[in-house]
């Protein structure tokens, strides 16, 4: 599906990341994995580990040239990279705040724009954004988390609306809770992680965790020529979080 073709994934070492690379190289893709410590990077010829920093643009001028001398350009750009953020609107205060949106949003906005001279050479250019169920449910003690979600969400339509004319499509994935690393070391403060991870399984209606498989998958198909008639669409892999109200469990 994607012999010939180039993507790139920031955050590409472990989690989502991690998943969308192997997926991509699955269907044929090579794969420049952008982090800031590349050295977990799948091993093979077609998977080119890059040092980057979504919040440093100079580290990622020069990560994206290295993919596009090494494979001869870039097809596709997942924009997974983030970090999180947890407590009510008051409890973060305004480091948290400028550091959390300038990974989660600027990094977006940066990376694709360190990209976009290679994107606008490419027959099958597109773009996909890692948001969150948190864009558009209200998550308890997620107030700067969703905020930068929601800001993916509105820069990705916005971004499509840009690049439409230019052949360029834009879409995001919008996961649930997923079972990662990530989610694993922010359980791991819970006064008791694993009553805390059940009881986040509990909130979506298949009764656990969304994979990180499951999302990559996603990220894939937006990704492919398949999808050639979809941009400016968010895709939610949540376990039916977003859509399905379903009656209390009995404990």
């Amino acid at each position: 599906m994607f012999d010939g073709l180039v993507a790139v994934v920031t955050g590409g070492v472990s989690g989502i990341g991690r998943a969308c690379v192997e997926a991509f190289h699955a269907a044929g893709a090579r794969v420049g994995v952008l982090d800031l410590d590349p050295t977990g990077a799948l091993e093979d010829p077609r998977v080119h580990g890059v040092r980057a920093d979504v919040a440093d643009r100079a580290s990622l001028t020069a990560a994206m040239a290295s993919v596009a001398h090494t494979f001869g350009g870039v097809d596709i750009l997942v924009n997974n990279a983030g970090i999180s953020a947890v407590g009510e609107v008051e409890e973060n205060d305004d480091a948290q705040w400028a550091r959390v949106l300038d990974v989660n949003v600027t990094g977006v906005a940066r990376t694709t724009a360190v990209t976009l001279p290679y994107l606008r050479r490419s027959r099958a250019a597109a773009i996909v954004n890692i948001s969150s169920i948190a864009a558009s449910a209200g998550l308890p003690k997620r107030a700067l988390y969703s905020a930068s979600k929601g800001a993916v969400h509105a820069l990705t339509l916005s971004m499509a609306a840009d690049l439409v004319g230019e052949g360029i499509r834009v879409n995001c994935v919008a996961p649930g809770t997923v079972d990662t690393p990530w989610v694993t070391r922010l359980l791991a403060n819970a006064a008791d992680p694993q009553a805390e991870k059940r009881q986040l399984a509990a909130r979506q209606p298949t009764g656990r965790l969304v994979t990180a498989q499951e999302v990559a998958e996603a990220v894939v198909y937006l990704a492919s020529p398949m999808a050639g008639a979809v941009t400016g669409t968010s895709l939610a892999v949540d376990g039916g979080m977003s859509g399905l109200r379903l009656p209390a469990r009995a404990t």
